[in-house]
């Protein structure tokens, strides 16, 4: 599967990303993939690779490109209870530097990005992300209703919030199709029905769907939050996901 580094210019300098698509010369729709706290690493690129695999072109951003090139930690092999502390205290202030106006400038950014690329089919995109990803995949669909088609969430971060800028508050001006696929204890029942009355307000087809027996983390390989089955069942839901709305 072809991959390739890239560098994107945006308003703040230039971004570093990674880019997964098929070797068969044509073009094909676009995924916008965004990591998890974590940043781009090797198990996010090795999902770019096997999303690419069912005939995408899959950007993955360095979301933390301000501070550094990715991998942006020196994270251990595998991830655990135990070194997830000391990881968050350097990760925490870069997350809290990360705020919504650099994310929506960037998010411009990527999107142009992806509609010049020659790999790229003309027309909308999808936009996934991990954790705080699936923050970034919101705010990207409700501020481009017309370049976004498919947004999807996997054990996300704060989607509802009591701040003026929560994304669920960005809702009304959603069309894409949305999956969010939570742990169990992801989103609070309130959390869950507030979102889910704002897809339903803004029109949108929607699934919110707990996975059973999942923790925090659940789709990523390197964590000891990783759980297979439901690993399984997010790809599962992903590619129906992209299939029924990038075709």
């Amino acid at each position: 599967m072809p991959a390739t580094t890239l560098s994107i210019p945006t308003a703040d300098g230039q971004s570093d990303a990674f880019a997964a698509f098929p070797c068969d010369g044509g073009t094909h729709p676009g995924v916008l993939l965004y990591p998890d706290a974590f940043g781009p690493r090797p198990v996010l690129w090795d999902m770019a690779r096997e999303l690419a695999g069912h005939g995408y072109y899959v950007l993955v951003p360095n979301v933390f490109h301000r501070h550094r090139p990715a991998p942006v930690f020196d994270l251990p092999e595998h991830i655990t209870t135990q070194n997830r502390p000391a990881l968050f205290s350097q990760i925490m202030p870069l997350i809290e530097a990360h705020t919504t106006e650099r994310a929506l400038s960037d998010a411009a950014a990527y999107l142009d990005f992806l509609a010049s690329r020659r790999e790229v089919r003309g027309g909308p995109v999808a936009t996934i992300g991990y954790c705080m990803g699936a923050v970034l995949a919101m705010r990207t669909a409700t501020a481009h209703p017309d370049r976004v088609a498919a947004v999807a969430g996997f054990h996300p971060g704060a989607l509802v919030t009591d701040r003026p800028d929560s994304p669920h508050r960005q809702i009304p001006g959603l069309t894409a199709k949305v999956h969010l696929g939570l742990a169990e204890n992801d989103m609070t029942p309130e959390a869950i029905i507030e979102i889910s009355q704002a897809f339903d307000a803004a029109g949108v087809g929607y699934s919110c769907e707990i996975y059973p027996g999942t923790v925090h983390g659940f789709t990523m390989s390197d964590t000891e939050a990783f759980d297979e089955t439901g690993s399984r069942r997010h790809w599962e839901r992903l590619v129906a996901l992209l299939g029924s709305t990038l075709g």
